[in-house]
This record gives structure tokens, C-alpha cells and sequence, in this order.
């Protein structure tokens, strides 16, 4: 990293079908300055998250990127020159830094961080992955123990800690994953009790078979025919748990399923529930001693997939998108 250069990587074209490489271009700029109130971070870890598709599209929870704007994008680093309350040099801050080397971000929108080691486990477990994971299944689905709990994109960054916690709480867990070796590794690995290949197609009737007393809970972050397979599988005073629609994020919009979802929902008297995990952050001191606690104990496992370069963020969000990774997937700088 270069000490008086800014590296960053500007999102050029909003895509209109499939994100590609083109539509991205590294640039160089001068380091800025923090102003009152504002802290100058360097970025050491990227955060790549389906969600980062999805704000091309347009406003989300948050405002949409726009094109030849800094790509955006969550992130871990340190804190070099403050001139905010609160904030010093060596703090270890997460916010919304953007794919480049150097923000300055408001301190007002950064969160310091415990310095722990490995420093990567911010952006994973102990970050927006497993606080997501945490609330969306205990505080929106509300799984109790002996009941089967689902949940799909099983083998990423937050479907992974969701089906590990429901095992914890004493679910049943099934995963809903794309190949065989992710399959086998959610059951051989991470105590998954079965796992279902989408890729294999016959989604419904795998499920049928996987969970043959029915689901109890489905976190769903992929929306699409995967949300429409399992809602006829739904035990009636069913929860579902929405935290994404990956299905829908890349490419041109489709007006895929779930189809006749009011009449499931009014007779098996379901409850479907979206979350932002930002409500919750009023309970995360609570959340993250749990998730420390279970770490620590051996009960809950860590999956990462680090890649390195800056240069390399739009290559690792398009695999990303195209379900490279096992676990958190992230950029070090």
C-alpha cells in the first residue's frame, strides 16, 4: 500500500444484466483529509456481500451506488488521524469505508471494534455475518429446540453461522446449498444434519425427504424458487426469517416465485418476517458474548475465504455471486 496514494475502485456503469469486470475501474486519488467530526481510516479488510449487487439496483436500507462513485462496501480498518470525539489514532473501526485504501468517514457512522486477533473475525462472526445470523434466527424465527430449522445459501457467510446456532439452540437443521462438496462439508464439518444440492434440481422433493416431519423455521436469503420449494414443506405457525433474495440480485429483474404464497401464508397461518440487522444493535453486547462463547467452546466454527488485493474485489464479489466462496468471503488489503 502506498503511503501517498488513495487507491480505489470506482464502480463505472450500473449493470443492466450480469455484473462483470467492466463495469469497474481502479483509480488513484489523493489521501484525504479528515474534517470535524470525521475520522481518516485505512482499510485492512473488505467486507463482499451479495448485498453489494443489490444497491446498484437502486435504494435499499441504504442510498444506491451510483456510477463513477467509489464502489461501496463495508469494511475493517484503523483509525490514522482523528478529529472526532471518541476516536484516536489506533482505534480499530468498522463502517462503510468503500473499496479503497483510505475514508473519511463522519465518526458518527463507524463503530470501534475490540482489538482481537484474528482482526478478520470482525467481519465475520463477530461482525454484520454472525450478528445477522444471531438476530435474524433467535430474535425473527424464534426456533425452539426439537424443531427443524432450514435455511438456504447454507454454506456462506451467514447461512453458515444460522444453521450452527439452530444446532446449538437444538434444532434440526437441514442446509440448502449449491453442490456436493458443500453439501458434505455442512454435514461432515459443521454438524448440519442434512443438506440438500440445489444444483441437483428436484429441490421440493429433496427437501420433502430431508425434512419429513416438515419445517418448523426457514431462513431464507436467496428468495425465488428456493422460498417457493419450501413453503408447502411449512408446519402451520411457521416462521420464516428473510434476510436476502440473492436470486434476484445479479442480473436483469425476473419475475421468479414464490407463487400462491397468500393462500399457504392465511391456511398454515405462517409468519414471514424481513429484518435489517441494524434494529438490533441496541442488543449486540449480548449477541456477541454468546457468539465469543461459542467460538471459544468449540461449539460454533469459523469459515473465512481471504483473498488478496484490492485489484481483486470486483473478480471475488462476482464469484461471490456466483457461489465461489465457503463462509465470509473478504478482501485484504
Amino acid at each position: 500500500m502506498n503511503a501517498s496514494v488513495n487507491r480505489q475502485i470506482l464502480l463505472v456503469e450500473k449493470p443492466v444484466g450480469k455484473l462483470g469486470h467492466e463495469h469497474f475501474r481502479m483509480s488513484d486519488a489523493a489521501i484525504p483529509e479528515p474534517k470535524d467530526g470525521e475520522a481518516l481510516v485505512r482499510v485492512h479488510y473488505i467486507s463482499l456481500d451479495a448485498a453489494n449487487r443489490a444497491w446498484m439496483h437502486g435504494a435499499t436500507y441504504r442510498a444506491a451506488v451510483e456510477a463513477n462513485s467509489v464502489m461501496a462496501g463495508g469494511g475493517i480498518g484503523e483509525v490514522v488521524a482523528s478529529k472526532a470525539d471518541g476516536l484516536k489514532a489506533g482505534d480499530i473501526v468498522f463502517g462503510d469505508t468503500g473499496w479503497q485504501d483510505y475514508a473519511a468517514i463522519p465518526a458518527k457512522h463507524l463503530t470501534r471494534m475490540p482489538k482481537l486477533e484474528p482482526m478478520t473475525h470482525l467481519l465475520s462472526v463477530f461482525g454484520i455475518a454472525g450478528l445477522t445470523a444471531y438476530f435474524g434466527l433467535l430474535d425473527v424465527a424464534k426456533p425452539k429446540p426439537g424443531e427443524t430449522v432450514a435455511v438456504s445459501a447454507a454454506a456462506g457467510s451467514v447461512g453458515s453461522i444460522v444453521g450452527q446456532i439452530a444446532r446449538i439452540k437444538g434444532c434440526r437443521v437441514v442446509g440448502i446449498a449449491g453442490g456436493k462438496d458443500k453439501c458434505d462439508w455442512l454435514t461432515s464439518e459443521l454438524g448440519f444434519d442434512a443438506a440438500v444440492d440445489y444444483k441437483d434440481g428436484a429441490v421440493f422433493k429433496a427437501l420433502r425427504a430431508a425434512a419429513p416431519k416438515g419445517i418448523d423455521v426457514y431462513f431464507d436469503n436467496v428468495g425465488g424458487d428456493i422460498l417457493e420449494a419450501c413453503l408447502p414443506l411449512m408446519n402451520n405457525r411457521g416462521r420464516i426469517s428473510c434476510c436476502g433474495a440473492i436470486s434476484q440480485y445479479d442480473g436483469a429483474p425476473q419475475a421468479t416465485g414464490p407463487r400462491g404464497v397468500p393462500g399457504l401464508i392465511v391456511v398454515k397461518r405462517l409468519i414471514m418476517q424481513g429484518f435489517i440487522v441494524m434494529d438490533f444493535m441496541d442488543q449486540r453486547d449480548k449477541a456477541l458474548s454468546d457468539l465469543q462463547s461459542w467460538v471459544s467452546s468449540g461449539k460454533l466454527k469459523v469459515q473465512e475465504d481471504i483473498i488478496n488485493g484490492l485489484e481483486n474485489t470486483p473478480k471475488a464479489l462476482i464469484g461471490l455471486l456466483a457461489g465461489e466462496n465457503r463462509g465470509k468471503r473478504m478482501i485484504k488489503l
